[in-house]
């Protein structure tokens, strides 16, 4: 199993102020260039950090928002890409439906993965429906938008004779001409994020790795087998290097300290939906079983809409108050010793048929810089080396 170690940058001095609202309308007078600056360095050595651990590096991006101040994947991918000389550096990822120069990204990934030397892995995601009002794009076209975006960056990092012509619905290019081109021939490997059923069966067809978010116990098999439907309906099998999953991961030398540990992390998943209704369904974006579903959850009503989460008994509890044993439970989360967490990592594992990544969210919220390294440190030694043949 390949691990990757994942950070938002929470610009969390800020939360109490902001209350409610943590995306689009949030004043830039509350954040300190400062703070910000000390924060940004703080989270460049901890994934640095992962290079001499033998975890790989995951980024992304997020916009106008206190939950996410990493809003340009590529820089920190362009100064990881120089620092470190082993860790695979995966970008998932870039929202390419909401991007207006999708020649731009063929150069930024193709010019990152020179850099690395072919340490790139390069995610495509249609991004989260806060975005769409960031980006001033349709939510309505914006998968039709995605998957144009989509063939004309592969086309543009794969064609090697010069320059063409591209006339799309959403793009035009008189001349489209990518130097260099990527240092992984024919492209460095692509990811997909994945929330649903539906979306896995069309990544599935076309092969690519797919990244389940936070899905837990109830949601993941169901999403894992239509994958494999849809590999299977193109003559591909799913092996377990296809899959990836998500997790808070909070490690101690006891169960209390790994516990601590994941409860302040778990502050992404009680922050990362603290937004205005105006911004979390955007018309179009998604089904109208998806918007019914997600106006039935415990927080809509309450100012803060969002999808509950499901324990395996299919009970379904409010993240913002959720413990981290509910978290646990739910499959969103591994914590306590390293004993513990690799215990419920292979009861996961089982549960959901196996996956060969494990996206490992190892900092979020309060967490100290001093927690964080000792939590990716005690990872590195006491609990990959006991999953590492799983996947």
């Amino acid at each position: 199993m390949k691990v990757w170690h994942f950070s938002e940058l929470a610009y969390y001095p800020a939360w109490e102020e902001l209350g409610a609202q943590l995306r689009n309308v949030v004043p830039s007078r509350l954040c300190d260039p400062k703070v910000a600056a000390d924060l940004y360095h703080r989270g460049l050595d901890e994934w640095a950090l992962c290079d001499e651990l033998g975890l790989n590096i995951m980024v992304n991006e997020h916009h106008a928002t206190a939950t996410c101040i990493d809003s340009v994947s590529t820089i920190p991918m362009a100064i990881l890409a120089r620092e470190t000389k082993k860790a695979r550096l995966l970008c998932l990822g870039m929202p390419i439906g909401n991007r207006f120069d999708a020649v731009r990204v063929a150069e930024e990934y193709s010019m990152l993965d020179v850099i690395s030397r072919g340490r790139v892995e390069m995610g495509f995601v249609k991004g989260a429906p806060f975005e769409v009002t960031p980006a001033n794009s349709n939510p309505a076209d914006l998968v039709t938008r995605f998957w144009e975006a989509h063939d004309l960056i592969l086309k543009a990092m794969t064609t090697h004779d010069g320059p063409f012509n591209w006339e799309g619905r959403y793009f035009q290019y008189r001349q489209v001409n990518v130097w260099p081109r990527p240092y992984q021939q024919p492209h460095p490997p692509v990811w997909l994020t994945v929330n649903s059923p539906e979306s896995a069966q069309v990544a599935g067809e076309r092969g690519y790795v797919i990244g389940s978010l936070n899905t837990g116990y109830v949601r993941t098999p169901a999403i894992y087998a239509a994958y494999r439907k849809g590999a299977a309906s193109q003559g591909r099998e799913a092996t377990r290097d296809r899959f990836a999953y998500m997790a808070i991961v909070g490690v101690g030398s006891t169960r209390e300290e790994g516990y601590r540990r994941a409860d302040q992390i778990l502050d992404y998943s009680r922050t990362a939906l603290r937004v205005g209704a105006q911004f979390a369904f955007p018309p179009g974006y998604q089904s109208v079983a998806a918007t019914a579903q997600a106006l039935r959850s415990p927080g809509y009503g309450k100012g803060v809409p969002m999808r509950s989460i499901a324990l395996r008994n299919g009970r379904q509890v409010d993240p913002i108050g959720a413990s981290v044993e509910e978290f646990i439970d739910a499959g969103i989360c591994f914590a306590g010793t390293p004993d513990m967490v690799v215990e419920q990592m292979r009861a996961f594992y089982g549960h959901v048929g196996g996956f060969g990544h494990l996206l490992m969210m190892g900092q979020g919220g309060h967490i100290t810089h001093d927690d964080t390294v000792d939590n990716l440190t005690m990872f590195s030694k006491e609990v990959l080396p006991r999953v590492a043949e799983l996947g």
